[in-house]
């Protein structure tokens, strides 16, 4: 098993205690009114620490089950964004409104918001949020939780990493970037070869020591 299996695996059993623990009574409830903050106030608050954010779906519920083993989304305002994580599958896609409240954690290195279907209330439908032009060496803790695209040439054969999804190296001449690609969103990296270049959007994510940005649905990398 893989790095990143083994911590998922990890990550999947604390998220499952977390969601028990709040079941039981023994975690602080988030069904009460809370004030709603901004995202990026939330991300400068420490882990444990219970908010209520309001945004629009930048990644649909579940498209990154094979690695998260959850059914989240991601959300994003006008001053950041961030990963839900929860067990149940909302059906939410992109460019839904949505309230919610939980409680930050770290996730080996990415900060995320975990929460119940309870305490996620859907605002209707929005404009789907533009994505932030960024070079393939400026992925970063400022970049994580955005939507974001960036364009550059393939440099290595793809890499499998089962079941959880695949890495593509993409290079614009200012760095290589970790493109992550989970098997969940249906993506087919079959037709990407080195030396090909291309365009990819996703959310900004780190995973371990590493910043890397992970496509939500098909064609969100494409050749160009």
């Amino acid at each position: 098993m893989s790095r990143r299996g083994i911590v998922r695996l990890v990550q999947f059993a604390m998220i499952m205690l977390l969601v028990g623990l709040v079941a039981l009574g023994s975690a602080p409830a988030t069904s009460y009114a809370a004030p709603t903050i901004n995202i990026a106030d939330a991300r400068a608050l420490p882990p444990d620490s219970t908010v209520t954010l309001k945004g629009t779906v930048t990644v649909p519920s579940g498209a990154f089950e094979s690695g998260t083993f959850d059914k989240g989304f991601a959300i994003q305002d006008k001053t950041g964004g961030i990963y839900v994580s929860l067990p149940d599958d909302l059906g939410l896609n992109i460019g839904d409104q949505v309230e919610v409240t939980g409680q930050l954690a770290d996730s080996f290195g990415l900060l995320i918001l975990t929460t119940s279907a309870a305490d996620v209330k859907d605002k209707g439908h929005g404009r789907p949020v533009h994505p932030q032009t960024v070079a393939t060496n400026g992925l970063s803790e400022a970049t994580e939780g955005l939507l974001l695209t960036l364009s550059g040439t393939i440099t290595q054969p793809v890499v499998a990493d089962p079941p959880y999804g695949y890495r593509v190296f993409v290079d614009d001449g200012s760095g290589e970037a970790q493109v992550f690609v989970y098997a969940s969103t249906g993506i087919d990296v079959s037709v990407f070869l080195p030396g090909q270049h291309v365009c990819v959007t996703g959310f900004g994510a780190q995973f371990d020591t590493h910043y890397e940005l992970n496509p939500r649905v098909p064609g969100d990398i494409q050749i160009c």
